[in-house]
This record gives structure tokens, C-alpha cells and sequence, in this order.
């Protein structure tokens, strides 16, 4: 019997799940980061056509409840035994999701968002699937890439950050996004694997037993707390470096500031990583997604200019 095999988990019920018990799957407050991004993308993106208006919307749909939902039911799914140990009130492990029917919401989450996709155009359509097959990739077997943060936390950046910008911006313009927006989304695509490095920090215990390489586990607590505000930094720097070599000043300035902010709040995070982990994960998040905006903000009048 294999180590995952042997983790008890509450039993089962034959009963339906209820739609309370669907919802707190899907996980709501998890959509934020990737609608934030969508929103980034849509603000970055002009456009005087009102027909795109549709489009819009539907792919705010695409990146919140359905792709970002199916994620977290694909992850709940596979991490089953995991949860078991590090939070066994979540919906599986408590029983409330009987039998395979968190696998069957996963499932019809995926047919659904690439239909939804489908409809809004090809270059979403050409996201949507990325991000489903790493929201795949990234929980089941074989490739499971959340056993190492390496990868793990990689692909999931790219995906709540740097596909849901791209995939606005092709949503508002019907074409792939400029080379300015491909770049800065990329780069907070990058940064968002330090975001996801402490959420890591929850979970050290259960990631331990089950083998789970998360980078707190691989480098220690200090030394994954600095990787983390380190990799969220770098790119936030060239995302000013970026902005100034555009022309645009003020909004780089702007960013800095927010950039020096955060390095004062990482300095109290590093004293102690297990307290203040959650801590800086939302202050520093915090001041992470609002530069998010204004790097949209500056590349909206970027593009606006070239038209």
C-alpha cells in the first residue's frame, strides 16, 4: 500500500454534494488573482469598439469560476490525502463531496471553460486550454508538478497571472496582445511564484509526510522566505526599468515606491517567516497587485498614443 493509499480520510457519504458544498470547492476568494489580472489585461488593452464589450465579460467569467474554479477542484481532487492532514474540514476530506463527484465538477468544469473559450475567440481559446492543462499538470499524476515548487509554483503563476492578462488583452483587441503587454505580464507572471511560495508555508507539515517538495520544505523556512520576496521583487524592478525605457516616468515612479514599501514590510517578514508568512502574503500582495494596475494604467496610454 502506498504511503498516499495509507492516509485516512473521512468517509464518504451516498448522498449528492450540496451546492454550498460545490461552491466552497470551486473556492470564490480564489478567483481575485486571476480576474485581477483579466481586469489588468482589459485596462491595458483600449479599445472604442463596443461590440468587445461581450467578449469582456465572458472571459472575466472564463477566468474566475471557470478555469480558476476548475483548478481548485482538479487540486482538492489529487490533494485529497494531503488535505486530510493539513486542513480535514476542507470539502473532501470532511465527506461533504462524496465519492468521485469533486473529480466529476473538475471534469465539467474543464469541457465547460474550453466552450466558453471557444466562443470568445481563437487566442482565448488558445489560454484557456494552456491553463487547463497546467491546472492539470500541476495536481494529477503523472507530471504532478506541485511535488516540486519549482515548477509547480511556476505554472501556476503563469497561469493567475500572465494567462488571464493575455487573454483580456486578445479578448478586447481580438488579436495577440503588443510586445509592452506580452512583457510586462510575463513579468508579473514571474513574480506571482514568489506569491505562491508563501502560501506554501501553511502547509509544511502535511508537505513533509507526503513528499511533497515545496520550497519551504527543500530550502527551510528563512531560506524560502527570502526566495519568495526576492523573486517577487526582481521582476517589479524590471517592470520599472521597462516602463521608463516607454516613457513613463510618473508610472514607474509610482511603482518603486510601492516596490520600497515592500521591501520594509519584507525585512519584518524575514525575522520570522512562520508568523508573518500570512502576514506579508497579504500586505505585500497587496502592494503587488496594485502596481499590477498601474503598469496596466501606464500601458494603456502607451498604447492609446500609438493608435
Amino acid at each position: 500500500m502506498s504511503r498516499m493509499d495509507a492516509t485516512p480520510v473521512a468517509p464518504l457519504t451516498s448522498t449528492g454534494p450540496t451546492p454550498g458544498a460545490v461552491l466552497a470547492l470551486l473556492k470564490p476568494i480564489t478567483w481575485f488573482p486571476p480576474m485581477w489580472a483579466y481586469g489588468c489585461g482589459v485596462v491595458a488593452t483600449p479599445t472604442d469598439d463596443p461590440s468587445r464589450w461581450g467578449y469582456i465579460i465572458g472571459g472575466i467569467v472564463l477566468a474566475g469560476p471557470l478555469v480558476c474554479g476548475t483548478s481548485q477542484a482538479v487540486n482538492d481532487w489529487f490533494d485529497r490525502h494531503v488535505d486530510a492532514i493539513n486542513e480535514p474540514t476542507r470539502v473532501i476530506p470532511s465527506g461533504r463531496m462524496p465519492g468521485r463527484s469533486a473529480l466529476h465538477v473538475a471534469v465539467a468544469g474543464t469541457v465547460l471553460s474550453a466552450g466558453v473559450a471557444a466562443l470568445l475567440g481563437p487566442w482565448v481559446l488558445v489560454a484557456a486550454l494552456i491553463a487547463l492543462v497546467l491546472a492539470w499538470a500541476y495536481s494529477a499524476p503523472p507530471l504532478r508538478l506541485k511535488q516540486n515548487g519549482w515548477g509547480g509554483n511556476a505554472a501556476v503563476g503563469f497561469s493567475y497571472e500572465t494567462l488571464p492578462w493575455l487573454t483580456a488583452a486578445a479578448a478586447v483587441a481580438g488579436t495577440l496582445p503588443p510586445t509592452e503587454t506580452l512583457t510586462i505580464a510575463l513579468l508579473y507572471g514571474a513574480g506571482a511564484h514568489g506569491i505562491l511560495t508563501l502560501n506554501d508555508f501553511k502547509a509544511i507539515e502535511g508537505d513533509r509526510r507526503m513528499g511533497v517538495a515545496s520550497l519551504p520544505v527543500q530550502l527551510g523556512v528563512q531560506g524560502a522566505a527570502r526566495l519568495s520576496g526576492l523573486v517577487m521583487i526582481v521582476p517589479q524592478l524590471l517592470v520599472v526599468f521597462c516602463l521608463g525605457l516607454w516613457e513613463k516616468p510618473i508610472f514607474a515612479a509610482c511603482i518603486f515606491a510601492l516596490i520600497v514599501i515592500q521591501a520594509s514590510c519584507l525585512r519584518r517578514m524575514l525575522r520570522d517567516p512562520r508568523r508573518y508568512a500570512v502576514w506579508y502574503s497579504g500586505v505585500g500582495v497587496g502592494l503587488y497587485v496594485i502596481g499590477m494596475m498601474i503598469a496596466a494604467v501606464a500601458l494603456r496610454g502607451l498604447h492609446a498614443a500609438s493608435l
